[in-house]
């Protein structure tokens, strides 16, 4: 057995409650004395919460975070935070929240707290994203690894079911490439598995009662465990073909993320057999990219890309943009293989 397995430094709270009764401290932890907080405007209200409950350490509420982190909004939310002489930042809500906390950490050197509202995960990693002149960028950086995470698992009873359907499948899809990634390791496989597992299990819960708060505990600590090994693995071809239709062509995060996991997980199951098993035995079936449609399917999410807006002609040049530069991945990528990936995508069919 060889693997070399590299796991940032990260502290988690995690209980009901906690946004507003932990952030503070936490905040008080890391020195902090004028902390802006971020979020978007859907997520006003709770941020202002959060902004209330770090009384005089509270250096105000920024409410611009938009999908996908276009440039201009992170410079906006830099010149924010620089204007309040903030020391500390927080970011409050789903990944466009915490993808504009991470962008203000990237640009200023300041600490951030995450305090998510979503499955997405992306409070786990040091992974930002930024899109510009319609080609969204990724890359790392562990100045953008939140200091702290709060899990608050109240944030999510309101999260509307379709919305929490679509979310939690981003995140398994986290789990799922970390199965198979160049770089996963012993820890990351196990603790990919039990991330995928506790979340197919708390979707259709919470679909059925939304305001279960065993089901919406069990989805956050799945998104947790998927979002740890989204940053402390290399992801393939779908997160790529996702960062591409969301950045290039407009579609949104987790519902892409959603319908595009089956296909991806077919096409590269063949060259990653023991990662395909580990999933499948997660969702308790035999086949896990079917497995997956079924699974979006039974609890009313998109399947297909059609669906969401692209067009067809859109195709081949999603296929040219997603092979433009090398990256790792299970099965080699090519325009023609990506293009059959995606046309099976657009169509929704079983995998």
């Amino acid at each position: 057995m060889r693997f070399v397995h590299d796991t940032p430094p990260a502290r988690v709270v995690f209980r009901p409650g906690a946004s507003t009764t932990a952030t503070a401290g936490e905040a008080e932890r890391l020195g902090l004395r004028r902390v802006l907080v971020v979020s978007g405007t859907r997520g006003a209200d709770t941020a202002r919460a959060v902004a209330d409950s770090l009384g005089a350490a509270s250096a105000g509420l920024h409410t611009g975070a938009r999908m996908h982190v276009p440039a201009q909004v992170a410079e906006e939310a830099v010149r924010a935070a620089r204007a309040a002489d903030a020391d500390g930042c927080v970011a409050v809500g789903g990944g466009s929240a915490i993808g504009l906390g991470k962008a203000v950490a990237l640009r200023t050197g300041l600490p951030l707290i995450a305090v998510p509202s979503t499955y997405a995960g992306s409070e786990a990693t040091p992974v930002w994203g930024l899109t510009e002149h319609g080609v969204k960028r990724t890359g790392r950086d562990p100045s953008v690894l939140p200091r702290s995470i709060v899990y608050d698992p109240e944030l999510t009873l309101g999260l509307p079911v379709p919305l929490s359907v679509t979310s939690g499948v981003n995140a398994i899809a986290h789990g799922v490439e970390a199965l198979y990634a160049p770089d996963a390791s012993p820890l990351t496989a196990l603790t990919a598995e039990e991330g995928v597992r506790a979340m197919a299990r708390a979707l259709p819960a919470l679909a059925e009662a939304p305001t279960d708060l065993d089901a919406r505990s069990d989805a956050l600590y799945g998104a947790w465990l998927c979002g740890s090994c989204l940053g402390a693995t290399t992801m393939g071809l779908h997160h790529k073909l996702c960062h591409v239709l969301g950045g290039s062509f407009g579609l949104p995060h987790a519902e892409t993320h959603t319908v595009v996991l089956p296909y991806a997980l077919a096409f590269n199951a063949p060259a990653a057999p023991d990662a395909a098993t580990a999933v499948a035995r997660a969702l308790a079936a035999d086949d896990a990219p079917t497995a997956l449609w079924h699974l979006a399917g039974r609890l009313g999410a998109p399947r297909s890309l059609a669906e969401l807006g692209l067009k067809e002609d859109d195709l081949t040049v999603a296929a040219e943009l997603a092979t433009r530069q090398a990256y790792a991945n299970p099965r080699p990528v090519t325009a023609d293989a990506v293009l059959e990936v995606l046309r099976a995508a657009y169509a929704g069919g079983p995998p």
